[in-house]
């Protein structure tokens, strides 16, 4: 579990390709300074395992689902990277509940720059929209958001996200140009609701 408070902007340093997966190999000196095999650490919001880590880097294995459902098959060496260590159980929530598995890869449709602040509207997946309500809390590249707007037809709804300058300094986000396809993870308290609503209905 994470909260989508980025420890860390780290950066790829080689990407293998194997059959029908990928070992990623990361640079970052803060979170790879403890991590063991089997830990977990969030890449752009996906939660991986590390299977091997040494100076200041870590290596995790990528599967073909995860290539195919989020945006990590774009990485090449040199892509910076937002990273995460896992919640402790006695630290403080300070983003959203964060599991690290990510719906889906959405794209950037526009970024509007301001003076304190800029505001960034994403695409979303038709089947994901209904989980995406302003005010409420998103994932986008494993960085807790705030929804500020959201709209779009039926057929191409969108959201947008206000990003503050520490978001923007000290995340893959600060950088993201329209086009670029970002990981997304909808609130999973919404889905647990919608879940159990359908099956109370259901009954007789």
């Amino acid at each position: 579990m994470f909260t989508g408070i980025v420890e860390e902007l780290g950066d790829v340093v080689a990407v293998e390709v194997l059959a029908g997966a990928a070992r990623l190999t990361v640079r970052g000196p803060q979170v790879a300074a403890d991590a063991a095999r089997g830990d977990s650490i969030a890449v752009n919001g996906v939660c991986l395992t590390v299977v091997e880590a040494a100076d200041k880097t870590f290596t995790a294995d990528v599967m073909a689902e995860t290539l195919q459902r989020t945006a990590l098959g774009a990485l090449v060496p040199g892509s910076p990277v937002n990273l995460e260590r896992p919640l402790r159980f006695d630290g403080r929530l300070g983003g959203h509940l964060v599991q690290g598995h990510v719906d889906a890869a959405a794209t950037i449709v526009s970024r509007s720059p301001a003076e304190h602040w800029d505001v960034v509207r994403i695409a979303v997946p038709a089947s994901l929209a209904r989980y995406i309500v302003e005010k409420g809390s998103v994932a986008v590249d494993g960085v807790s958001l705030t929804v500020s707007a959201v709209g779009g037809p039926d057929e191409q709804p969108w959201f947008e996200v206000s990003l503050i300058p520490t978001t923007l300094e000290l995340t893959t986000l600060g950088r993201a140009e329209p086009g670029s396809l970002v990981n997304l993870e909808v609130d999973m308290i919404a889905k647990y609701i919608e879940r159990l609503a359908r099956g109370t209905k259901a009954r007789p």
